[in-house]
């Protein structure tokens, strides 16, 4: 049975994280502050769940980046502009006037960081049998929130300060006024070393498994420091070989494994969650609802809406949804008829599409005929729940397949040997043998790499920061606008822009910072 975790206690205002107010002045008082809090064991657990509750939001996180990737095209309602940031997005024409996800992502994102900063700051306020694995559970959640944060919008301001010799964050959170004199960190390279010491930090403390499948293992931190190199990797090479060197101990640890036959093919269902090759998720269920006025504040996933073919569609299997998230036909044509992600990766309504009939299905705005499959919304895992809002799928947010491929490339990427094992690895569940194995006749080893991933990983939200990191996102989108055709829009990536977002213009006019933070190059 899944563990909802629900933050107890309101203690925690972020002045990026205000969603519903944009005066800083007109603030709720914060009930619970540090003078009475952190006097027992529990609440420090306590505290370390509210800090784990903003993964849920993540959600908007992975839809706007499935949406930006050249492999998925935004659809949604053709008969008005649905989600008109996701469509900018899609299209590559955002701006800083764009809010909802672009908005969401940057305060929710800083809310689960101060949310970790609040219980390090309180650190050693007691001392406690266990308090080394909290508090090393918070490191682990403050560098996936920067990390979250750094893909999306480069540079960010963050509070920071010289200790032992080396640049970290502040062990702080950011209180009301913080924003007038915070500064952005130097550059992406910088910001990447200051996660990288968190996830260094608190590697040592955590455990190889866990209680409860929501908390953060030993291998899930050096999964995510291996994946922080790889990107570190783009500003200096010497990063590689450290990738390289704690992905295999993930790999090595002989704690995780890939699925295959039925596991595989039922790997992104509620059955499939928390299995050998989960190496972090985050967890949803649909036990508790949520309102419209807070979706972020469900405890379901609200992603897994969005990839449902838009009502009337009536399936067995299959609930509808909005029909954003469409797989294209360019990239179905990418697998061969032997490769299983075909199916895991694409549900194929072209049939139903070919009979142009709206009673079967509502067609979204540039109707491929495929929708996302692995997150789609499925009637078996809906129960009773307000299936908008609650869709109980965990996201998988690293799995041992990306660990694989992830190590590959570190390895080809620094002179190891076994790039082409864990390839093939990865290839062979694929195909269920190993006749598909890398040979020299393919070209480029590590080309291949950046195929693979593009298979195994489609529709989890991976592909975008893939092309952007490795410098190829010019190229692949090019060749998505010589493959549409007739009503379909072309995507404007603008190189040394559109790698990363822009800061929303209202939180650089909230903290005066327009010039002092500036905004992003291009915007």
């Amino acid at each position: 049975m899944k563990k909802i975790f629900k933050l107890k206690y309101v203690w925690v205002l972020f002045l990026f994280a205000t969603s519903s107010c944009d005066d800083f002045v007109e603030v709720d008082p914060i009930p619970v502050t540090s003078d009475d809090f952190f006097n027992t064991p529990e609440e420090y657990e306590d505290a370390l769940v509210g800090a784990y509750d903003l993964l849920q939001a993540t959600f908007w996180n992975v839809l706007t980046s499935v949406v930006a990737s050249d492999d998925i095209i935004a659809g949604g309602d053709a008969a008005s502009i649905d989600q008109p940031t996701l469509q900018n997005v899609n299209s590559m024409n955002h701006s800083p006037a764009d809010n909802n996800q672009l908005r969401d992502i940057w305060t929710l994102m800083y809310a689960g960081l101060n949310r970790t900063n609040f219980l390090l700051e309180n650190e050693n306020k007691i001392d406690f049998s266990g308090k080394e694995e909290i508090i090393a559970q918070a490191y682990f959640l403050r560098a996936y929130y920067t990390f979250e944060l750094t893909k999306f919008y480069g540079n960010i301001p963050l509070k920071v300060e010289n200790r032992d010799g080396v640049d970290r964050i502040v062990n702080q959170p950011v209180i009301p006024g913080d924003q007038f004199s915070m500064q952005r960190v130097e550059s992406i390279a910088a910001t990447y070393a200051l996660i990288e010491q968190d996830l260094l930090e608190a590697i040592p403390n955590l455990p190889t498994s866990q209680d409860f499948a929501y908390k953060a293992t030993r291998g899930a931190a050096q999964a995510l420091l291996g994946k922080v190199y790889l990107y570190h990797g783009t500003f200096d090479s010497s990063k590689y070989s450290q990738a390289a060197q704690v992905l295999n101990e993930v790999i090595n640890s002989g704690q995780y494994g890939l699925v295959t036959g039925e596991d595989f093919m039922n790997l992104f269902t509620v059955g499939g969650e928390n299995g050998p090759e989960s190496v972090f998720e985050i967890q949803y269920t649909n036990v508790e609802g949520a309102g419209w006025g807070c979706i972020a504040c469900s405890e379901g996933s609200y992603f897994v809406q969005f990839n449902g073919p838009r009502s009337p569609y009536n399936d067995p299997i299959y609930a509808s949804g909005w029909g954003f998230n469409l797989p294209t036909q360019q990239y179905y044509d990418i697998f061969d008829d032997g490769d299983m992600r075909r199916q895991t990766t694409f549900l194929d309504l072209r049939e139903l599409q070919a009979q142009e009939d709206n009673s079967v299905y509502t067609p979204p705005r540039e109707d491929t005929g495929f929708y996302n499959h692995k997150y789609a919304p499925r009637r078996a895992d809906l129960g009773e729940s307000v299936a908008q809002l609650t869709h109980p799928q965990n996201y998988r947010s690293i799995r041992y397949a990306d660990v694989l491929l992830m190590a590959a490339e570190a390895e080809a990427q620094s002179g190891g040997t076994n790039a082409e094992n864990y390839l093939n690895q990865v290839r062979a569940r694929a195909y269920g043998n190993n006749d598909n194995n890398y040979t020299a006749a393919e070209g480029n080893l590590l080309d291949a790499i950046y195929e693979e991933r593009r298979k195994e990983l489609g529709g989890e939200g991976h592909r975008f920061f893939d092309l952007v990191r490795t410098g190829k996102a010019q190229e692949a989108f090019s060749a998505y606008n010589a493959s549409i055709g007739e009503g379909f829009t072309p995507v404007n990536f603008q190189v040394n822009k559109n790698e990363i977002f822009p800061i929303p213009l209202i939180e650089l006019e909230l903290a005066q910072a327009v010039d002092r933070w500036g905004q992003n190059p291009g915007y």
